[in-house]
C-alpha cells in the first residue's frame, strides 16, 4: 500500500472568523430556499337545517330495541341460572365435606369403642369374672360320661298329607333335586 504524502489541508478554511488569508475563495452565504406553498383545500361541508335535524333525532326502530332487550333479559337469566347454580354446587360440596368428616368421625368412635370391647372381651377378663360370681373350671368330677347300649340310631318321621295339591307339589319338588 502507497501512501500520498502530498496530501496537505488548511485548517483556517473551518474557522469561523477567517482572519488568515486564503487563496480559496470565500463563502458567500446562502439564503434559503423557498418551497412553493401548497394550496390548502377546504374540507369543510356544510349541511342545510333538515339535514342537522335529522342527524340531531335518530329514530329507534321499535322492532330491534325489543330484540335488543329480549336478548339481553335472556343473557341475564342465563346468567343467573349458571350463578344459582354454582352457589348450590358449592352448598352441596360443604354438605358432602362436613358428612365425610362426621363419618371419619364415627368411623374412629366405632373403631375405639370395638377395642374397649376386645380389652373387656378377653380370656384374662372372662376367666375373672365368672371367678367373681363364684364359678370354677370344670373338673372330671362334674364331668359324667354316658355310653348308649345298642349304638347309634336314627328315626325318620313321616308326615301325612293332608290332599292331593300337596302330593303333587312334593313329586315337583322330587323332581328337581
Amino acid at each position: 500500500m502507497a501512501y500520498n504524502n502530498n496530501a496537505a489541508y488548511d485548517l483556517n478554511l473551518f474557522d469561523e472568523e477567517n482572519t488568515y488569508s486564503s487563496a480559496a475563495p470565500k463563502r458567500r452565504e446562502e439564503e434559503p430556499v423557498r418551497k412553493p406553498k401548497k394550496k390548502v383545500k377546504n374540507n369543510v361541508v356544510e349541511f342545510s337545517e333538515e339535514d342537522k335535524l335529522k342527524s340531531r333525532r335518530r329514530r329507534h326502530n321499535p322492532l330491534k330495541l325489543l330484540l335488543g332487550g329480549a336478548s339481553a333479559a335472556v343473557v341475564a337469566v342465563i346468567i343467573g341460572f349458571i350463578i344459582v347454580g354454582q352457589v348450590q354446587l358449592t352448598e352441596l360440596n360443604q354438605q358432602i365435606i362436613s358428612a365425610q368428616e362426621t363419618l371419619e368421625d364415627t368411623q374412629s368412635i366405632y373403631t375405639q369403642n370395638q377395642m374397649k370391647l376386645e380389652a373387656n372381651l378377653s380370656n384374662a377378663e372372662i376367666e375373672k369374672y365368672a371367678a367373681s360370681l363364684g364359678m370354677t373350671k370344670a373338673s372330671n368330677a362334674q364331668k359324667e360320661f354316658i355310653s348308649l347300649e345298642g349304638g347309634d340310631k336314627a328315626e325318620v318321621s313321616v308326615q301325612k298329607s293332608e290332599n292331593i295339591f300337596t302330593k303333587f307339589i312334593d313329586s315337583i319338588k322330587n323332581l328337581w333335586s
